[in-house]
């Protein structure tokens, strides 16, 4: 299965992965924002096999391990880089030594970030071993539209000289994306999307202007592969141990409501053989043409069974109707 980003043109495997877990510990603000310790062993044993199921999509930030994603990725695609389709994201300060990220000037709203993005741009470039970046993300959620569209001239400029390809911002704001996507070569929203969440009218707006949706939590941080209880707890450096801002978790636990929902719909996902997994997954891409989820990952054994999702498809207009009537959603 493929996918084209937008009106970028550009090609990709329609499952990406997301690499914000195999970046290892790192704090944003103080507040713990990675996902325990990591192999990078591992890690490049698990990206590996996934080139080999055909994946060529790759999603990391700056942000991710305060850099070290981005250098985990530089290596492994040293060497093979025309095989792959690189995602990174800018916007804040990152103290790789210290595995700390700030906001620019202490608050998101008094961000300067078009002054910088040149800067963050040469360092994920040196980072990712790489002198072009196929798509770059404004990673602040909540910045201005003003300050998005400084940056967005930079982001211009960078196209221009060959350095991205094309960009977007990884934000749930409709009037944001409204605003932002109105240049030539804006091409990818990063939303996030699930079986159980996601903002529909920013999918639509996906659809009618012709932008990827790249689908960041797509199995709900991992709440959609049935591996939790009401009783599971998370580390106190997993990000999900205070992830209050997430549906599907409350005081560092999943939501009774969420358990109930997944089991609810659990037949339907599973048919045809699938794991929890595979369908959540193939609900996203039954949902609209624009999207390409980027699940999450740190063992060869999750790429793996993701991947697999790839060979089963879409649900298909039953089975997404069912899901709706379930769930109580409008048809």
């Amino acid at each position: 299965m493929k996918r084209v980003l937008g009106c970028s043109g550009i090609e990709v495997s329609g499952l990406g992965l997301g690499c914000w877990a195999v970046g290892g510990p790192w704090t944003i603000n103080g507040s713990p924002a990675g996902w325990s310790a990591v192999d990078d062993a591992e890690s490049s044993r698990a990206i590996q096999h996934a080139l080999e199921l055909g994946v060529t999509f790759f999603d990391t930030a700056a942000n991710y391990g305060a850099g070290h994603s981005e250098r985990l990725l530089g290596k492994i695609f040293k060497g093979r880089r025309d095989q792959v389709v690189i995602a990174t994201k800018f916007g804040y300060q990152v103290d790789e030594a210290a595995k700390v990220v700030l906001n620019y000037d202490g608050q998101e709203e008094d961000s300067d970030v078009a002054s910088r993005v040149r800067a963050d741009a040469e360092a994920s470039l040196k980072r990712l071993e790489t002198d072009y970046i196929d798509v770059y993300q404004l990673h602040v959620w909540g910045l201005s539209i003003e300050r998005a569209l400084q940056a967005r001239e930079v982001l211009e400029e960078l196209v221009r000289e060959g350095k991205i390809r094309t960009y977007g911002w990884s934000t749930d704001r409709t009037d944001a994306i409204k605003a932002f996507s109105t240049s030539p070569h804006c091409g990818v929203v990063q939303q996030q999307l699930s079986v159980m969440d996601g903002n529909m009218e920013l999918l639509a707006l996906c659809e009618q202007l012709n932008l990827a949706s790249i689908n960041r939590g797509p199995l709900g941080m991992g709440l959609l592969t049935g591996k939790f209880a009401p009783d599971s707890t998370f580390a106190k450096d997993d990000v999900r141990h205070n992830a209050e801002w997430h549906p599907g978790f409350k005081n560092g636990k999943p939501t009774q409501d969420w358990l109930d929902k997944l089991n609810s719909i659990r037949d339907v996902l599973t048919s045809g053989g699938r794991t929890l997994s595979q369908g959540a997954l193939a609900w996203i891409w039954a949902r609209s043409p624009q999207t390409v989820p980027i699940p999450g990952f740190k063992t060869v054994a999750q790429v793996d069974e993701n991947c697999k999702a790839l060979q089963f498809g879409p649900l298909n207009a039953g089975q997404m109707a069912q899901i709706d009537q379930i769930l109580g959603r409008a048809l």
